[in-house]
C-alpha cells in the first residue's frame, strides 16, 4: 500500500494554512485532527503492496473516492457497450457505483463482480444491492495484486476505473494485468478509465496521471490491443483494449 505525501508537503509549505493541513490529512490518509495532534499519522510508509492493510486497519490507496460523479455517465456507457447477459469485473470498485449501474445493463442472465480490499466499500456495496435487488452483483473483498477469485477466461469486460495509476504506484501493475490476462475472454473488453494528464483537483498529482501512451505501454505486453479512445468529461477519458 503507498500514501502518496505530495499533499503533506504542498500543505505544509508557506503559507501554512491549519484547517487546509487538517482537511487534506483526513482525505488523504483518514486521521482526524485529533489523531494528527496525538502523532498518529505515519506518514512514512514504505511503498509495496497491500499486504497488512487489514491488519493495520488502513484503507487502499484512493479508497473511497469514485470518479463516477465526475464523468458524462450516459456517454461512459454508451462507449463501453455493455450488452445483455455479459459478465463485468470492476477492479477496485470502491462502493460500486459502476457495478449497480452495469448490473441494470447485463441484466439477470449477466453476472458482475464488484472486487475491492476496502472492505467498508464491499460492504456498501452489498447493501446497496441488497436494496435494489440486484441479485446479479458479487461483491468480494480481494487484493487486486493477488490471484483474482476469478475463473479463467470468464470475464467479458473488465474495468479499471481510475484505479490504474494507483496500481503503478502500489507497483503492482505487474501483478494485476497478470491476472486481468488470465481472466478475461479472447477478445474480451479491458476497460480503462483514467484521468487526462492535467492540473488538478479533482484527481492525483499530475506527475502520477498516465497518459493514453503510457498504458498503451503498460497493457500490450500483456496481449491487449487499443481499440476505441473516448473523451468521458472534462477530467477523464476512457480507452477500450481488446483481448488477442
Amino acid at each position: 500500500m503507498v500514501y502518496n505525501t505530495d499533499w503533506f508537503w504542498r500543505a505544509r509549505c508557506p503559507p501554512y494554512n491549519p484547517a487546509r493541513f487538517f482537511d487534506l490529512a483526513k482525505n488523504r490518509v483518514g486521521l482526524d485532527s485529533a489523531e494528527l495532534v496525538a502523532g498518529r499519522a505515519d506518514l512514512s510508509i514504505k511503498k509495496g503492496t497491500n499486504n497488512n492493510m487489514k491488519a493495520n486497519g488502513k484503507k487502499p490507496t484512493a479508497a473511497g473516492k469514485s470518479s463516477y460523479d465526475l464523468i458524462d455517465v450516459n456517454k461512459f456507457f454508451n462507449e463501453l457497450n455493455l450488452q445483455k447477459g455479459n459478465s463485468v469485473l470492476d477492479l477496485a470498485c470502491g462502493r460500486g457505483a459502476y457495478c449497480l449501474a452495469a448490473s441494470e445493463i447485463v441484466g439477470e442472465k449477466g453476472r458482475v463482480y464488484g472486487m475491492d480490499l476496502w472492505e467498508e466499500g464491499i460492504e456498501l456495496l452489498k447493501s446497496a444491492a441488497a436494496a435494489k435487488n440486484s441479485t446479479n452483483i458479487d461483491a468480494i473483498v480481494s487484493d487486486a495484486g493477488k490471484k483474482f477469485p476469478v475463473d479463467e477466461h470468464t470475464i467479458d469486460v473488465c474495468l479499471m476505473a481510475t484505479v490504474l495509476h494507483d496500481f503503478v504506484e502500489d507497483k503492482i501493475d505487474q501483478e494485476v494485468l497478470h491476472e486481468t490476462a488470465r481472466v478475461v475472454k479472447p477478445n474480451g473488453i479491458l476497460a480503462i478509465m483514467e484521468f487526462k494528464k492535467i492540473d488538478g483537483p479533482p484527481g492525483p498529482p499530475r506527475h502520477i496521471r498516465l497518459s493514453p501512451e503510457q498504458v498503451d505501454d503498460l497493457l500490450i505486453p500483456f496481449g491487449f490491443k487499443q481499440e476505441h479512445f473516448a473523451d468521458v468529461g472534462p477530467y477523464n477519458y476512457l480507452l477500450l483494449y481488446k483481448k488477442t
